[in-house]
């Protein structure tokens, strides 16, 4: 498949994410069970899987979005903007941020460090992907669906210059 000037190839399969979907899900619902979380959305790369990852959660959802980005193409540009900033009705709240992908960590940071100011419970993290080769951080991710080598991924909400987060599979190019 191309996208724009790349070629992709599929990796991880419409039903392996599905999978890793409802595990997380039900690992976060064991965890949570009882409680009244808050679920924030990092836009715009985890809006399909929040939207897939809430509807496996049975209890009323509560949630916001937030978007903060390091990235430029294929690459962080290694500073973070906040571009839809955190609602303060997370104040005293379990919070459960829906991310899509976890390299560097250089935005999550950075979003950690905003969150705090903001006083709430606690703060979890839902990575749908992680880069471990690439994680230069250190703080826990809390719960991740899957491992990734560390090639640049598009599909199930990912980019590659704001194309191909349509795509219902995940695919990489070398």
């Amino acid at each position: 498949m191309i996208i724009n000037d790349r070629e992709f190839k599929e990796f991880v399969s419409v039903e392996q994410l599905k999978q890793a979907v409802a595990d997380l899900a039900k690992k976060v619902m064991t965890d949570y069970e009882g409680k009244d979380p808050f679920y924030l959305v990092m836009m715009n790369g985890a809006f399909v899987f929040a939207a897939d990852f809430l509807r496996h959660i049975s209890h009323p959802v509560n949630m916001a979005c937030v978007k903060y980005t390091s990235y430029e193409g294929m690459h962080s540009t290694g500073k973070v903007t906040a571009v839809l900033p955190i609602p303060e009705t997370v104040k005293d709240r379990d919070v459960i941020l829906l991310e899509d992908m976890i390299d560097s960590g250089t935005t999550m940071k950075a979003f950690l460090e905003e969150i705090k100011k903001f006083q709430p419970k606690s703060v979890a993290i839902v990575s749908m992907f992680c880069k471990p080769e690439c994680f230069k951080n250190q703080f826990e991710i809390d719960y991740v669906g899957m491992n990734l080598p560390n090639k640049f991924v598009v599909g199930y909400g990912l980019d590659y210059d704001g194309c191909g987060r349509n795509l219902s599979a995940l695919y990489y190019t070398e």
